[in-house]
């Protein structure tokens, strides 16, 4: 089932100081890039492991999540977290806490997230379309990470007639940042259709002094390869497409022609790779219970296109226990071969085109007004820590 191509041209990514074997970063997910499922995807391969999204609110008043959900494990290097914000000061004094405390070696903003919740309150693929903000907000986080490489990540804008990836892949690289990484949607589109990698080959076009990331439909290595070739980007951010397979790396990592192990992905193999995440995550929240309670919803992830019957599929979507993930593993066949493009191909939440959640009056101009800055002030006061 891998695609590694032993005699592929190794290509390498820098990101500031930041040396990487392979081109690859993961892609931030709420709820599923956390420490536990980086170290299983590093098991695997090489690349850039990031954080789930941090709201930097959260972050400057300590909010007791998301000071755990900053902390990394001590295999993992370098360590990256990305921040959401929407306030230029905050932001600043969130990127200067990480940087004073030693707590990452590479920081990321989101300005792609297109959650109604979050733009709504004009964040995430919203903000960029208020330029002279996401100059500043971007500027400030640039200055505060000093040594720190930062970067950011963004969607092409908010719909098709409101387009803002060319200006602030510009703007962001006028301010020093170290790399931009493009997910080839609008926030109106949301996972729904296919991703236009011919933004991603203007976006490189249009930003040439630090390296453009492509995001967006990468489902296994050869999709990783083909957009490079296609879109002439320096590297690749993978999301869904690792969603329970988070051995896709191993096979990125050799398809980027790095040394890694190739993956026969039997059932055996799949059902192992289920186990392991599932007492990371119970190292993670140090709370069996809860470890297990988080892996139920990878369950239809990792076993796609297995043959592994409803009742165990709901049993194992309802565990509560390691010993109970073993015992029903144990009853599955194991030596059940990888079943190719059944298992293959979208995974995760697609959805379908919708009208972007946006602020009053949020398209009328590209500056900020008194309404919007009531607006984003509220955005601030949201603590989830991501």
């Amino acid at each position: 089932m891998t695609s590694a191509l032993v005699d592929a041209p190794a290509r390498a990514l820098s990101i500031g100081p930041i040396q990487l074997d392979a081109p690859v970063v993961l892609a931030p997910m709420a709820g599923i890039t956390n420490t536990a499922f980086r170290r299983l995807c590093r098991e695997y391969g090489a690349g850039l492991y990031v954080s789930e999204m941090i709201t930097t609110r959260a972050l400057v008043e300590r909010n007791a999540t998301t000071m755990r959900l900053i902390t990394h494990h001590e295999s993992e290097t370098p360590r990256s977290i990305q921040l959401y914000g929407v306030d230029p000061a905050t932001t600043e004094a969130a990127v200067r806490l990480l940087v004073e405390e030693d707590r990452a070696d590479h920081i990321d903003l989101n300005f792609g997230c297109p959650v109604p919740k979050v733009t709504r309150k004009g964040g995430g693929s919203a903000l960029p379309w208020k330029l002279g903000l996401f100059r500043d907000i971007v500027t400030r986080a640039v200055r505060a990470a000093g040594d720190i490489p930062l970067t950011v990540k963004m969607r092409k804008g908010i719909d098709a007639d409101h387009l803002t990836y060319l200006d602030a892949g510009r703007i962001a690289e006028d301010a020093g940042v170290a790399a931009v990484a493009l997910h080839a949607r609008t926030a109106a589109e949301f996972y729904s259709g296919e991703a236009d990698w011919s933004a991603i080959a203007a976006l490189k076009e249009a930003v040439t002094s630090v390296p453009v990331l492509g995001n967006g439909d990468i489902w296994s290595a050869d999709d990783a390869v083909r957009m490079m070739d296609e879109t002439g980007c320096d590297g690749v951010v993978v999301g869904r497409g690792c969603l329970g397979r988070p051995w896709l790396f191993g096979d990125l990592t050799a398809a980027f022609g790095a040394q890694s192990r190739t993956v026969d992905a039997t059932l055996g193999f799949v059902a192992q790779a289920f186990r392991r995440h599932a007492e990371l995550l119970v190292e993670f929240f140090d709370d069996e219970g809860r470890g297990c309670r988080d892996i139920r919803k990878h369950v239809a992830w990792y076993f796609k296109g297995y043959p592994v019957g409803g009742d165990t599929r709901a049993r194992l979507a309802t565990v509560s226990s390691l010993a109970e993930i073993e015992e029903l593993l144990a009853t599955l066949d194991l030596d059940a071969p990888y079943p190719g493009a059944a298992a293959e191909g979208q995974r995760g939440r697609a959805g379908s085109p919708k009208r972007p959640a946006l602020p009053e009056g949020w398209l009328d101009s590209r500056e900020v007004g008194a309404e919007a800055s009531a607006t984003l002030a509220e955005a601030e006061l949201d603590t989830s820590g991501g």
